[in-house]
């Protein structure tokens, strides 16, 4: 690659979208913007400043102070809260719980868009999500809008389901997927949405592999076109 590029990749969810921005980043050596671990990050934070998360005006001033950064690594990324790799620690059992709650929160959506924006004013970050090209980087370089019918994406979530051991029922998956689907689509602080200069990909009938490969050569064919 000539110059480095901001990647935004959305879709609804079990469209693959995590699964190959992972790998496309790791393929071209890419910071993958791991919003949760931003949340989970944020979410230990709080925990070590004992801030309530109801109140408004101690969370702002901790968020005012928050410094979150995703290093690459060919381990993985290694995520640093104020200065400390805190990559293990968010992953624990009472992070995973926080997280969740502190991630539905205004200003905390906010704060993580602006550090998310201030890691990628140099390019080389990738990043997936439902408002990744419409609201976080909307002049991203390359933007793609990951689709598959809802059957589909329920058969993947029931794999894996199986595979970690849980015993869930097809049509419970999709049922829940079309609940969050709407959901997402209609709700009122950055939807789901794709972007008008995205390239939409139905990922029904692909593997990852193919789902990486595509947007990897869809990148390099458009750096030919525009000698970039």
């Amino acid at each position: 690659m000539k110059r480095e590029y901001v990647i935004a990749i959305d879709g609804p969810a079990a469209s693959g979208k995590s699964t190959t921005a992972k790998l496309l980043a790791k393929k071209m050596k890419y910071i993958y913007i791991d919003s949760g671990a931003m949340y989970r990050a944020c979410a230990l934070r709080s925990l070590q400043e004992q801030v309530n998360l109801g109140n408004l005006e101690k969370l702002r001033v901790m968020l005012d102070d928050i410094d979150v950064k995703i290093a690459y690594s060919e381990a993985g990324n290694r995520i640093i809260l104020n200065g400390n790799n805190v990559s293990e620690r968010i992953r624990e059992a009472d992070i995973t719980k926080l997280s969740s709650e502190i991630a539905v929160i205004g200003i905390v959506r906010e704060r993580m868009v602006d550090l998310q924006r201030e890691m990628g004013k140099n390019g080389g970050v990738i990043m997936d999500g439902r408002d990744i090209g419409t609201v976080v980087f909307p002049n991203a370089d390359f933007k793609f809008f990951m689709i598959a019918d809802v059957k589909t994406r329920a058969k993947r979530r029931w794999k894996e389901a199986m595979y970690n051991g849980e015993n869930l029922l097809i049509h419970e998956i999709e049922k829940g997927l079309i609940w969050r689907d709407k959901n997402d689509s209609t709700r009122k602080m950055s939807p789901l949405k794709k972007a008008d200069d995205a390239i939409e990909i139905d990922t029904g009938n692909m593997t990852v592999e193919e789902q990486t490969d595509f947007i990897y050569n869809c990148i390099r064919e458009r750096e030919n076109e525009n000698n970039l």
